[in-house]
């Protein structure tokens, strides 16, 4: 119990070190199930020095997950509905061929990290958000542990 105690400490301490973040949010999933009708929200604001940031999804999945991909569709919009972009994206989560998991994992559980946008520049500073759903073909999508956002600094900066 203390060795558990003492890598959440290491792991709350490295992600504070982390100089290039500007949000990231992670949200649980009960039970591990994403419905298709739950949009997952994150609003988050915008610095008016913040001029060119990466943007990325975050999906923690267990190896019991059904399927070797996850498509989802985000939207990115300001505070007034303004659309900045939207997408259906796919991403694999384990190998075709071998069906090995991508991402880093301990045990059962994966993590992985994908770019939705690079280089992406706010034109003002404000209140954001971007909605994640999940399009597959299942409405009751078993084995995700969460779905999270993260806005870093771009290298353009």
């Amino acid at each position: 119990m203390r060795a558990f105690f003492f890598l959440i400490l290491i792991m709350l301490a490295l992600q504070a070190c982390d100089e290039s973040r500007i949000y990231e949010r992670n949200i649980d999933l009960p039970d591990k199930i994403w419905l298709s009708d739950s949009t997952l929200n994150f609003k988050f604001e915008v610095d008016s020095n913040v001029q060119a940031v990466n943007i990325y999804y975050n999906v923690r999945n267990s190896l019991s997950y059904p399927f070797q991909n996850l498509y989802i569709k985000y939207t990115l919009q300001d505070t007034l509905g303004t659309i900045f972009n939207q997408e259906l994206v796919n991403q694999n989560l384990f190998d075709i061929k071998t069906g090995k998991p991508f991402g880093s994992g301990i045990g059962d559980v994966f993590d992985h990290q994908f770019e939705l946008l690079r280089d992406f520049k706010f034109e003002k500073h404000g209140k954001y958000q971007v909605s994640i759903q999940h399009y597959m073909r299942p409405d009751t999508l078993r084995e995700i542990i969460s779905v999270g956002i993260r806005l870093e600094h771009s290298s353009l900066e």
